[in-house]
């Protein structure tokens, strides 16, 4: 299970994220799920007030995530502290700048 502790340590697939910062200020307040993630960009699942689905393709590095885990607890995280692919997060991310308290 995804924990706040373990967190970057899993892949993003499968969570539901906000966008809460961004550098294109229409990005912000977008939700969806993750459903793949790639080196520099997270790709959602975003359904519309019409019931409709579209994909958007949103990069990490300007960005802050709001994840919602598993335990119901959320977890804030900078798009430039997560610039890995899943599997080399690992050993590469430092917690102290990709979390935000």
């Amino acid at each position: 299970m995804r924990t706040q502790k373990n967190i970057l340590f899993h892949t993003f697939v499968g969570l539901d994220a906000e966008i809460i910062n961004s550098a294109t200020p229409d990005l912000i307040g977008l939700k969806g799920e993750i459903i793949d993630e790639t080196k520099n960009m997270l790709i959602f699942r975003v359904r519309d007030e019409n019931g409709g689905e579209s994909v958007k393709k949103i990069q990490k590095k300007p960005n802050i995530f709001k994840f919602y885990l598993e335990d119901k607890t959320t977890i804030d995280i900078l798009g430039k502290g997560i610039l890995f692919r899943y599997f080399e997060r690992a050993k590469k991310v430092k917690r102290r700048t990709a979390v935000l308290k």
